[in-house]
């Protein structure tokens, strides 16, 4: 081949090549736009448990997208305090949270539904109901009238019941006390004489050791043992009937979840869905090192008696009768998570009981 065509020929094959790169380049960015979202958490930095599901999310996104999707996590009350945080997200304040709905519930007690009510669903029928039963689509429909869309993005496992200065044996041990205890529990505890206070996570201790309250229930052994509750309460009880499996949402401004690239909505669709269970393996591993570390620091572990787990759940049954009559949006929500938990339980008595059962009695019979 001639030396002079060759290269003219290769001259024209480049500046094609060039051409292509300069035309795909637009089109990169144009399919991963670079955007920056700020996060408001309702919980401490301090708890990598229930914090660092916030960070999950960010973390993977970044990720999936080479940097160009930022989301930039606060704590609570570094932007707005922890209960504030919806708010916050509705009003454009901040792009998304990362909080239990159920603080919210005094707004509308829909809210509830989007992380526990009491004597409601265990952490694996959580999952199950919002995402193979109906619960994303109901709660999303809910959570659309306020401006928002929300995506499970955490779970404890079924929770403790608190921190207390003296032993509760009795309901009438419950009256007249001031305890801090989120969401909807807090109405069906004052059905039995307890005077609820809802606080954020951080701002739990100082009550407690103040004397401003009496009681106070959170999530967990990790988690309640850095926030150091055990120092100012000794009895310590279970379970937490009003949070068998609560759900920790990412909730994000409507318009502005609306707005992304639909790959990156669903890459934040598959962060949250990580974190989701990447906070529930977090818990398994942690509470057990930290129960027994508490007990060998002083605590004292006490069940609910039957008495006081009867009352309550006659409580709340008459509560969600009263707020059916309320709301209509519960009203409909609440009768579709009563019939999955119905079957649910159905099929969790039979395998799952009975083989739980049985290994916790080789457990305690030193056998395991």
């Amino acid at each position: 081949m001639d030396r002079r065509s060759f290269i003219k020929k290769a001259g024209v094959a480049g500046t094609g090549v060039a051409a292509s790169t300069v035309l795909a380049a637009p089109a990169i960015a144009q399919e991963n736009p670079k955007i920056n979202w700020r996060l408001t958490s309702s919980f401490p930095k301090s708890l990598d448990t229930i914090y660092g599901g916030a960070t999950d999310i960010a973390e993977r996104v970044a990720a999936a997208t080479d940097g160009n999707f930022q989301i930039q996590v606060f704590a609570a009350g570094e932007i707005v305090p922890g209960l504030q945080a919806v708010d916050a997200v509705a009003a454009g304040t901040v792009e998304a949270a990362h909080t239990t709905s159920y603080y919210f519930w005094g707004k509308e007690p829909t809210f509830a539904f989007g992380t526990a009510i009491p004597f409601g669903l265990n952490a694996r029928m959580s999952n199950a109901w919002f995402n193979q039963g109906n619960g994303n689509t109901l709660m999303n429909e809910f959570f659309a009238t306020q401006g928002l869309y929300g995506l499970p993005a955490g779970n404890t496992g079924v929770q403790m019941g608190g921190w207390f200065r003296k032993e509760i044996n009795t309901v009438d041990d419950l009256k007249g006390l001031k305890m801090r205890i989120a969401g909807l529990a807090g109405k069906v505890l004052e059905k039995v004489g307890v005077v609820p206070q809802q606080l954020a996570g951080g701002d739990i201790y100082p009550a407690l050791e103040k004397g401003t309250i009496d009681a106070a229930e959170f999530v967990g052994p990790y988690d309640d043992a850095k926030l150091g509750f055990h120092k100012v309460a000794k009895y310590y009880y279970y379970p937490g009937f009003w949070e068998a499996g609560p759900v920790v949402h990412g909730f994000f401004n409507l318009d502005k979840f609306n707005n992304l690239p639909k790959h990156y909505q669903a890459i934040l669709q598959d962060a949250c869905a990580f974190a989701n269970t990447n906070m529930m393996a977090k818990y398994d591993a942690k509470n057990p090192q930290a129960l027994k570390q508490l007990v060998s620091e002083g605590t004292v572990l006490r069940p609910f008696s039957q008495e006081i787990m009867e009352a309550c759940y006659q409580a709340a049954l008459e509560i969600y009768t009263e707020l059916s009559a309320q709301s209509p949006f519960f009203k409909k929500i609440y009768e579709d998570q009563l019939a999955f938990k119905k079957d649910a339980y159905l099929w969790a008595q039979l395998g799952e009981y009975t083989f739980d059962t049985f290994m916790m009695i080789q457990q305690r019979a030193g056998k395991l």
